[in-house]
Parts: C-alpha cells; sequence; structure tokens
C-alpha cells in the first residue's frame, strides 16, 4: 500500500518569493500552497494565509524584506483549512471571501481541519498554535473591489462559479494583469477536486478566469505562469485534468462498472503525463470518489472526514 496521503512528504520544500510587478508578489514552494500581497498605496492585501499561524509568520517575514505597510485585507480563495487557519498571524482589519465559502466553514470547517491535518502533516507547522476556525469577517456574492490608492488601480475580487469548492474566488489586477487563481487552476501540480464540481469547473468557469485575459498568473501550486502562452497553458491543463476524469468515469459508471475501475481507469490515463507533478498520487483516490458521487446525481460533496479519508485510500490505492 502507498503511504496515506501526504503523510510520507516529510522534507521541506525550498520556498521562492518572486515579483511579479511594481508591489505585487508570489511565493511558491515547489508544489506547496501558493500565497501572494499586493501593496496599496498605505496598505497590504495579503491572498491565502497558510496552514498555521507559525506557517504564515515565516511568509509574512519574507514579506517583510519588500514592504512594512499593515496588512489591511486577507483574501481567502475557499475554505479549505491549509489556506486559511494562520490568518490570525496577519493581523487583518478585514478578512474577505465568498459567501459560499462561510457557510462552507459552518458546516465542515472542523472535518475539513482533522481531515487535511492527517492528509498534509508537515503542512501544518506547530498545529497548536491555531487558535480555532477562521471566519470571514466580509463576505460577497459576485465581485468585491479593493481600491489600492495612488496610480496603482484596483484589486477585483471576482466568482467565476463553482469549480474546486463552491465559493472559489480569485483576485485579478487589471492594470498589472496578473491573476491569483487559488486552486481553480493549477500550473504544474496535480488538481484536488474532492470538493469540486466538475462539469461547471471544466466548462463555464475556467471560461471565465481565461476570459481575464491575464498574463501572469499564480496558480493554487506550482510555478508562477509568465506571459500569456504560459497562461493558457495551466488553465488549459487543469481543464484537459478535469475532462479526462470527467469521461473516463462516466464511461465506467455507463457499463456498471466500480469506483475502483474506475479509479483505474482514470489513473491509467492521467498518470503518463501528470504522475510525477505534486500529490498527485495524494489526490486522485478523494478526487475520483467525488467525481463518482458527483456522476451519481449527489450534489453537493460529501463531508470529508479523517475516517472517511482512510476508508477511501485504502479502497483506492490499498
Amino acid at each position: 500500500m502507498k503511504p496515506f496521503a501526504s503523510s510520507a512528504d516529510l522534507g521541506e520544500k525550498e520556498r521562492s518569493l518572486e515579483v511579479l510587478a511594481d508591489g505585487v508578489y508570489a511565493l511558491t514552494a515547489e508544489g506547496d500552497p501558493n500565497v501572494g500581497a499586493v501593496e496599496g498605496e498605505d496598505f497590504v492585501v495579503c491572498f491565502e494565509a497558510l496552514a498555521t499561524p507559525v506557517a504564515a509568520r515565516e511568509w509574512l517575514s519574507m514579506l517583510r524584506e519588500h514592504t512594512d505597510k499593515p496588512v489591511r485585507f486577507l483574501v481567502l480563495s475557499h475554505y479549505h483549512a491549509v489556506r486559511v487557519l494562520g490568518a490570525s498571524a496577519f493581523g487583518a482589519e478585514v478578512i474577505v471571501a465568498h459567501e459560499k465559502t462561510r457557510e462552507l466553514v459552518a458546516e465542515r470547517g472542523r472535518q475539513d481541519w482533522e481531515s487535511e491535518f492527517g492528509r498534509m502533516p508537515r503542512l501544518f507547522k506547530e498545529p497548536e498554535s491555531i487558535p480555532g476556525l477562521t471566519w470571514p469577517t466580509a463576505t460577497f456574492t459576485d465581485r468585491f473591489s479593493i481600491q489600492l490608492g495612488g496610480d496603482r488601480g484596483e484589486l477585483v475580487l471576482q466568482y467565476c462559479g463553482r469549480g474546486h469548492t463552491e465559493g472559489d474566488i480569485v483576485a485579478w489586477l487589471p492594470r498589472q494583469k496578473v491573476l491569483f487563481a487559488g486552486d481553480l487552476v493549477e500550473a504544474q501540480a496535480a488538481l484536488y477536486t474532492g470538493d469540486a464540481f466538475h462539469r461547471d469547473w471544466a466548462s463555464g468557469t475556467l471560461d471565465r478566469v481565461a476570459a481575464l485575459g491575464a498574463e501572469a498568473l499564480v496558480g493554487g501550486r506550482g510555478g508562477v505562469a509568465a506571459g500569456r502562452d504560459a497562461v493558457d497553458a495551466a488553465i488549459d491543463q487543469t481543464r484537459h485534468f478535469l475532462q479526462v476524469m470527467i469521461r473516463e468515469v462516466t464511461a465506467v459508471q455507463g457499463r456498471g462498472g466500480t469506483l475502483k475501475e474506475a479509479f483505474e481507469a482514470v489513473h491509467a490515463e492521467l498518470e503518463p503525463r501528470y504522475g510525477r507533478w505534486p500529490i498527485f498520487e495524494h489526490c486522485l483516490p478523494f478526487d475520483v470518489a467525488r467525481l463518482w458521487d458527483e456522476l451519481s446525481g449527489i450534489e453537493r460533496p460529501v463531508i470529508w472526514t479523517a475516517e472517511r479519508d482512510r476508508a477511501v485510500w485504502d479502497e483506492l490505492q490499498g
């Protein structure tokens, strides 16, 4: 049996802070969750919060080498624990997320915390530093604009439709043409779709992301996609991953096959292209289990618990 999820991935990753434009920063780390920041005239907007306050403070210490402006806004692209539980480190005046993200925290935040801690223990640096669930203090439905001041333009938080979760948002800088896409797009990293709406994501949601016309894109994991060709490639790769999953699971269900057979079919099709990318083996059992449910008529994702994680893993990766 393969080691459970990312439980055996204990080596530290090399982190890279990139300046994408004046006052626009991205931190990537060899397939670990990406984070970012945008300077306003006299404040900073941070994008994503990492898994613990200790991990977040390490990111902030790197950011402070470039700016000492206070963090006014912390933007959460969606609700997964590794993205949000470090929020207290930022001291942000406002924590912004989609209204559906707040609902998901209320519905399944505790279970998600326990699930992700079991799957990715290395990311939870000093978990005792987490004060509790992270709650947004400002939510929106379609669009939330932050005026950056001076000649810096605006930062637009946009809901593009259901995808990685019910409540994913992107952060778009129209003037600089930089997009923080969260986990709606991955650049050379496998997709996690255990809470996804695959058909919406692969069609209209990604269409709306592509229509923004970004020339630099920071995905949820993987390197920064720099240049329009690289941005298009990251979006196309994300769409292809989803389309292959949908095609293969639909075919297995159509012939009366099993979940295990669907997993094996998807793995066989995706592994040659994506198998060496970060968290591919970790994610795929949970991806296929959710897609199987979705195509079986279960509209909303079943809540992942630590116990359910192990049961699905044992069935599909055993």
